[in-house]
């Protein structure tokens, strides 16, 4: 048979400095590589954190060397006395860095409702996630994830959420950060009116953040499928595991294949948030099957 060495020196390709290439390469085929990227949702070790055994600043250590996880998301409530502590984000964002960890974005609750009837209170609402915007720049974050909620029929609580979020978008811009909107319960978990609601504020820095779960009485693939256009991340809940390593719940090949077919190749973040399996195996077993999904 002809030795790899006598194929590329008979094809002229081995003094041209090819022969190291992938054979697969030399006739445009790419080499396989995943089409998604998966991060880590901190919430989903929210136990260990509260009873303190695991601290914010270790959070993305922890994710590289328990996981083999480079990419990670904050939630708010686990470092909000420290937004505006610019040595603590400086020190955060160098423990990330030493690991190799990407800062993804923050998830920000408790500020306040972007939809409150109240005029002064939707501007406190809207002017208290300014810092988590600044933090998001100083930790290299590319959005922050907020909550689209408030009183009143939908029609009015669109118009109020529309209206805060252009104007976070707006100072997003100017930071380089996204604001991304999850179905997060309330009327933010109906598809179509959040999805209504992100086409009216129609910013490139306004965006969502599609949950597999949270969407209650909505039908959850519809509902991926009514934010997937304005995506700019994936939340890939799991609560529960059969036999077989499947969310018992959510059909995760009709899932990915919705997130696929709308085109996108960002970060997917696991978001275990059940209590059958162990915080860390309930990550374990998400991780193993989004990766059934990466090279498809």
């Amino acid at each position: 048979m002809q030795s790899r060495k006598t194929f590329l020196q008979n094809m002229g390709l081995l003094g041209a400095g090819l022969a190291l290439a992938p054979i697969n390469n030399l006739f445009g085929h790419s080499v396989n590589k995943p089409w998604f990227s998966i991060s880590l949702a901190q919430w989903s070790l929210h136990r260990t954190l509260f009873k303190g055994d695991l601290k914010n600043i270790d959070f993305p250590a922890f994710a590289a060397k328990e996981f083999d996880i480079h990419a990670v998301e904050y939630v708010s409530r686990f470092f909000k006395d420290e937004v505006r502590n610019a040595t603590y984000l400086k020190d955060l964002n160098a423990r990330a860095a030493d690991h190799d960890v990407k800062n993804v974005l923050i998830m920000v609750d408790g500020e306040g409702e972007l939809g409150n009837a109240d005029v002064s209170k939707r501007k406190t609402a809207v002017e208290n996630h300014y810092q988590w915007i600044d933090a998001a720049q100083q930790l290299g974050c590319h959005a922050i994830r907020v909550n689209a909620a408030g009183k009143g029929t939908p029609e009015e609580v669109a118009k109020r959420v529309v209206e805060s979020l252009r104007t976070l978008a707006v100072y997003g811009k100017d930071a380089g950060i996204s604001v991304v909107v999850e179905n997060h319960g309330g009327i933010s978990s109906d598809g179509a009116w959040l999805s209504n609601v992100l086409k009216n504020v129609g910013h490139k820095y306004c965006g969502s953040l599609p949950d597999f779960g949270n969407f209650y009485e909505y039908d959850r693939y519809q509902g991926v499928t009514d934010l997937m256009p304005f995506a700019k991340g994936v939340s890939a809940k799991s609560n529960v595991f059969d036999a077989q390593g499947n969310e018992a719940n959510i059909d995760y090949a009709r899932m990915m294949k919705i997130v696929r077919d709308a085109g996108y190749t960002g970060y997917v973040g696991i978001e275990y948030e059940g209590d059958k399996h162990s915080e860390m195996e309930g990550i374990k077993l998400t991780k193993k099957l989004l990766q059934r999904f990466q090279m498809a």
